[in-house]
């Protein structure tokens, strides 16, 4: 669907991509995932054509976006993070302007701009001033722009930002609903924004791409190795020796009285929990709790981000 290749762009002595590649499945929901500065805005600009790159290609659904901009730009529906809303106009008026200036045909364009709001839960307020509209509602009047000519890409940059808590769950599910006709690609520094709605997930810094993939396989990358805490009876010495053969032991402080807590660490495969079972049963030590600690999607972005957040310092 859509094909990033070494895509570079500089301003100056500052480079904000930095030969980033990627690729674009259909019928997925992407989230692109980065701290401020990190190059999202930059690179949804370029692919949309906005701006133009230092070097490198894009390609969307087979149409170079330098060589064949027309025909791309038709494949994509664009919300900027500051959405191109006229506050005097109200909500049919503004889409019939904007699929005049996507030049869909004047006879498609009121059943367009009706379909747009019917998908976006905006058709009781068709006929008010997108001025006296909520954030939310003017929010979905930017996306519902991005819907005109029915593209099968839709761009949504930063698109819950300064919503407040209801409007985002609203927002939320709009963008999930948009993701079973469109492929979707939107961008966010919030870590609870991508998880929640993204099927595929890319993680960029310093303009460049630092990984990708499901929140599990994300997970799973972090998690070479594993950590487990166990809980039991039988005494500390006993545990630690019943342990000592599955990985690097230690001894957590805090246990409940009568019994002892041990941390398991490995650094190559996942520790089988049926091993540490099987291991303190025939040291016969009673297990009352065991844990198995993963990093989560805020400890994934905060490893792959430090330098940038030293840099940024």
């Amino acid at each position: 669907m859509i094909e990033v290749r070494e895509l570079t762009k500089r301003y100056a002595a500052h480079t904000a991509v930095d030969c980033l590649s990627f690729s674009v499945k259909e019928g997925r929901i992407y989230g692109l995932l980065g701290p401020n500065g990190a190059g999202k805005t930059t690179t949804m600009n370029i692919i949309t054509g906005y701006l133009a790159p230092s070097g490198g290609s894009v390609s969307i659904d087979g149409h170079d976006i330098f060589d064949e901009p027309a025909e791309a730009k038709k494949c994509v529906g664009y919300l900027p993070e500051q959405p191109p809303l006229y506050p005097s106009m109200t909500v049919r008026e503004y889409l019939l302007f904007a699929a005049e200036l996507k030049q869909i045909k004047s006879a498609e364009a009121p059943s367009e701009a009706e379909r747009a709001m019917r998908e976006t839960g905006l058709e009781d307020v068709s006929v008010r001033l997108i001025k006296n509209l909520s954030k939310g509602y003017r929010q979905r009047v930017g996306v519902a722009q991005a819907l005109l000519g029915d593209p099968k890409i839709i761009i949504l940059d930063e698109p819950t930002v300064g919503l407040d808590p209801k409007q985002i769950i609203e927002i939320r599910d709009l963008i999930r609903s948009l993701g079973q006709k469109h492929t979707v690609i939107l961008s966010s520094h919030i870590l609870q924004e991508v998880s929640a709605v993204c099927d595929h997930i890319l993680i960029l810094s310093h303009g460049k791409l630092v990984a990708q993939g499901t929140p599990e396989e994300l997970q799973a990358l972090m998690n070479s190795g594993s950590v487990v805490t166990v809980t039991a009876g039988g005494g500390e010495e006993k545990i630690l020796e019943a342990l000592s053969g599955l990985g690097k032991t230690s001894v957590c402080e805090s246990a409940e009285k009568g019994y002892s807590a041990v941390q398991l660490e490995t650094d190559g495969s996942p520790i089988s929990r049926e091993k540490v079972f099987y291991a303190l049963a025939e040291a016969d030590c009673p297990i009352i709790s065991m844990t198995v600690n993963t990093a989560s999607l805020e400890d994934i972005f905060l490893e792959l981000t430090s330098d940038e957040k030293e840099d940024e310092k």
